[in-house]
């Protein structure tokens, strides 16, 4: 069991049964009285969100998470297959799991990966992948002279809002936190 207090964005802890991990966190403290923690949850099976306030003091259930560096294999139409880099072992990964993820993945690439009683619960990719440019539209002259923007469409299928400057074949960075364009490599 862990303190209330001890809870920051990105603890899972375990609720009701349920896992949630923590988006949100403030602690507030009355004039009179006990300090109070509000946290904004989400559910890590169903997506939900949970708004809870707890009272100082109180306790919820914290659980072992176990982190592993794993390569990417490859993926087909029901799962993502990673290999760890320790044992060797293959991973699948379903792809309700790596919607948000799935446009970043390339062969190969190195991600951790949280597992709670050998079931995977989430994926920790690089802050930025080198993705290249499979299909962008031509830019017309003058349309460089202001932040224009124009969508292309990345190697791995994620399409990318980027200056009008980039074109087909080129290699660009995206942040994969917030799915922007970087800078052209």
């Amino acid at each position: 069991m862990i303190d209330v207090n001890d809870l920051r964005k990105g603890v899972i802890f375990e609720y009701d049964g349920q896992l949630f991990r923590v988006l949100e966190y403030s602690h507030h403290k009355p004039g009179r009285g006990n300090a109070v923690i509000r946290i904004k949850a989400r559910n890590m099976k169903s997506g939900a969100t949970l708004e809870k306030t707890f009272s100082s003091g109180d306790r919820v259930q914290d659980i072992r998470l176990d982190h592993h560096m794993v390569t990417f294999l490859y993926n087909d139409d029901d799962f993502y297959y990673f290999m760890d880099t320790q044992t060797f072992e293959q991973i699948p990964v379903g792809k309700d799991l790596m919607e948000e993820y799935a446009g970043f993945m390339k062969e190969n690439m190195e991600v951790k990966l949280t597992l709670y009683q050998d079931s995977p619960m989430d994926i920790e990719l690089p802050t930025t992948v080198d993705l290249k440019v499979t299909y962008a539209e031509a830019a017309v002259r003058g349309d460089t002279a202001t932040g224009v923007t124009k969508r292309v469409k990345t190697e791995t299928g994620a399409e990318i809002e980027t200056p009008m400057f980039v074109n087909e074949g080129d290699t660009i960075r995206v942040d994969t936190r917030t799915g922007s364009y970087v800078t052209r490599v």
